[in-house]
């Protein structure tokens, strides 16, 4: 036989191989759908009812930001954040009812009640005055939360444009209004006599708020997306920038991680944090949009992940000891036939948003990660990274050898692709145990198409992308993406998941940014707020009210700031008045067996992902196994950062347990 056949035929192999990979792959996500009637039976399971959401009377509405002179013609793009939105427990009346949200029509962050949640005050904007403002600063987020540990719910809010600052909630507010609230910053600044904010610029997209370092209080991750420049000043100088590259920018505003140090409440409470080099600077500095935290190795200190546009995505096991925080970098390993860029941390997807639940009903955390995955454009890939550890052990012996225990299964769940994704929380919407998906989608909404000189941006040098200047025209009137409606992922039988949207009438073609989950009325099933950019906010209560096959979870741990006098109590009794039973167990995981078998795992969540922010409550659906008791096991840190474990067979319904050095039922005045 002549070589040189054979030699032809080896040369061939490797293209040969390639070609039958790629059809290989395509045949695998090509697998059949759901049909229309499996559609319709799916979504029969669920049921809700758009409401408005209540705003103050007589704000701006404006359609687009003003920016700094060199992003003028790029005005579009950089008005395409900012819409955000929370639920919980804000007015302590023990429900998680109240909503804080970012409208960007006024650039304004909102109190207000969820729709048909009996409250009696009214919507109301928070104003950080006698704070230091200016007119090139804009709201992004709000996290509740108590961060002086004294019991009552307070607001952080950050911006672009400056620091964030906490709103603390007042002991002695008898009502639910600004007043309320004494506005306080969470990086100290000088005084300004003529009152302009004159302080680091910093432009913050993402927030991750948890007991990092163990000590029983609430620390905050602060990640910033623009360098330190004045992004939304018409006259601003001409020293702003766009990140250095699409798939490995390193040039962004940087990460500031802040640990708990002293708080005081009543009248005029305050809370003081330091600053700590928690992460390697070479892994600080992406363009980061989300950011979430949740325990994997059973040490109740919460690992950290970090979702980055135009780059790798970060996860870092956490290393911390009280009073020092540290992280350590884990990234994923890689199979022969992984993708480099479907591995934890090598990804050069734009990391959109970032969520910790029990995906899979292992009873281990998994994530969601949302991306750009827009049909005939920019068609990457949502990540579900299945944790892959089999025990809390064998996670933390990978940890502590640097790797990540995840693979990414998106493809095979059929959740890989969506659009232009934002926002994302998994939750159980119909009580059956399974965890559904809710993904906010869309770009820029216009008339005209743009996504071609998009696609030609995505695909030119890398030492042109830095400069505004050669960034291609995105202003009002253009469109990018901007017809995608939300997603509702609900899964099938076979274990891939299907998005109901237009059946359960979330087709809405508005590009949608924060989502929050909440049982919003206590009644067992949860309900879900959405944010708008350039629209109004909705809300989606839910029509499949519990019965007897859901647990939640209310966790407390003493309030430790709480004057003499107060209403707060360590010892497990709900109080009438201002004030709930205590300080929320930041970072408690719960562990459930049901009566057929089944494993789950959630946690309070202090607050994490884009743009919205789920209640600190912690909620399982039971499926069938509801009216029998559920196996329990609680694990948390108390104040000073011991940590407990105890099983609890609970009924079906709602519990408030106060933590100590045991789990209590708080019982009722």
């Amino acid at each position: 036989m002549s070589s040189q056949p054979v030699g032809v035929l080896r040369r061939l192999l490797p293209a040969l191989f390639v070609l039958v990979l790629v059809g290989g792959l395509y045949a695998f996500a090509r697998l059949p759908s759901a049909s229309a009637e499996d559609r319709a039976a799916m979504a029969s399971r669920f049921s809700f009812t758009e409401l408005p959401i209540a705003l103050p009377p007589g704000l701006p509405q404006q359609s687009v930001r003003k920016v700094n002179p060199k992003y003028e013609h790029i005005q579009s793009w950089i008005s395409s954040v900012g819409a955000a939105i929370a639920v919980n427990d804000i007015d302590d009346d023990g429900t998680a009812n109240d909503l804080c949200l970012v409208d960007t029509r006024s650039d304004e962050a909102i109190v207000t009640p969820a729709p048909d949640s009996g409250a009696t005050y009214q919507p109301f904007v928070l104003n950080p005055a006698p704070l230091p403002m200016g007119p090139a600063i804009a709201p992004m987020g709000c996290t509740p939360g108590d961060f002086n540990s004294d019991g009552r719910m307070d607001l952080l809010v950050n911006y672009w444009g400056r620091t964030p600052v906490l709103y603390l909630h007042r002991q002695d507010a008898t009502a639910l209004d600004l007043a309320a609230f004494h506005p306080v910053e969470l990086v100290p600044q000088a005084e300004t006599a003529d009152g302009i904010y004159h302080g680091p610029l910093w432009n913050t997209n993402a927030t991750a708020v948890a007991d990092f370092d163990g000590d029983g209080h609430p620390d905050i991750g602060v990640f910033n997306y623009f360098p330190d420049t004045q992004i939304l000043d018409p006259q601003g100088l001409p020293n702003v920038q766009m990140n250095h590259s699409m798939s490995r920018a390193q040039n962004a505003g940087g990460a500031h991680v802040l640990r708990f140090k002293s708080a005081t409440s009543g009248a005029t409470p305050s809370v003081t944090y330091e600053e700590q080099v928690a992460l390697d600077p070479r892994y600080a500095s992406g363009w980061t949009l989300a950011a979430a935290s949740a325990d994997l190795d059973g040490d109740l200190l919460p690992e950290l992940y970090l979702a980055n546009d135009f780059g790798n995505d970060r996860f870092f096991h956490n290393t911390s000891k009280p009073g020092r925080i540290s992280f350590e970098l884990a990234e994923g390993r890689r199979g022969p036939l992984t993708p480099k860029s479907l591995v934890v941390g090598h990804d050069s997807f734009k990391g959109m948003a970032i969520d910790f639940a029990d995906l899979e009903g292992t009873g281990r955390f998994d994530m969601f990660v949302s991306n750009i995955t827009q049909e005939w454009g920019l068609e990457e890939s949502n990540m579900v990274w299945h944790n892959n550890a089999a025990t809390p052990a064998d996670a933390r012996k990978k940890l502590e050898d640097g790797v990540a225990p995840f693979d990414n299964k998106a493809a095979s769940m059929n959740l890989a692709w969506v659009g232009w994704g934002w926002d994302a929380k998994m939750a159980d919407f119909d009580n059956s145990g399974r965890l559904s998906i809710v993904q906010t989608c869309g770009f820029v909404k216009g008339d005209i198409n743009r996504f071609n000189w998009l696609q030609e941006l995505a695909m030119s040098n890398d030492l042109m992308l830095q400069e505004p200047d050669m960034w291609p025209k995105a202003v009002p009137g253009d469109d990018i993406s901007g017809s995608n409606p939300m997603a509702f992922w609900v899964r099938e039988d076979n274990g891939r998941y299907v998005d109901l949207s237009p059946e359960l009438g979330f087709g809405v073609n508005t590009p949608t940014r924060g989502v929050a989950v909440a049982d919003t009325n206590a009644d067992g099933g949860q309900d879900f707020a959405v944010a708008r950019q350039w629209a109004a906010p909705v809300y989606y209560r839910n029509g499949k009210a519990g019965n007897d096959n859901f647990l939640g979870l209310r966790l407390y741990r003493p309030a430790s700031n709480t004057p003499a006098g107060a209403t707060g109590t360590a010892e497990g009794t709900a109080t009438d008045g201002a004030g709930s039973p205590g300080t929320p167990a930041y970072g408690a995981q719960v562990r459930i067996v049901t009566a057929d078998g089944r494993t789950q795992v959630a946690q309070v969540d202090g607050g994490g992902g884009h743009a919205g922010r789920r209640s600190l409550d912690v909620f399982f659906g039971l499926g069938t196994a509801g009216s029998k008791p559920v196996s329990a096991e609680l694990s948390w840190r108390d104040t000073s950062g011991a940590t407990h474990r105890q099983t609890l067979d609970l009924d079906a319904g709602w519990h408030d347990l106060m933590l100590t050095d045991q789990a209590r039922k708080v019982q009722s005045s």
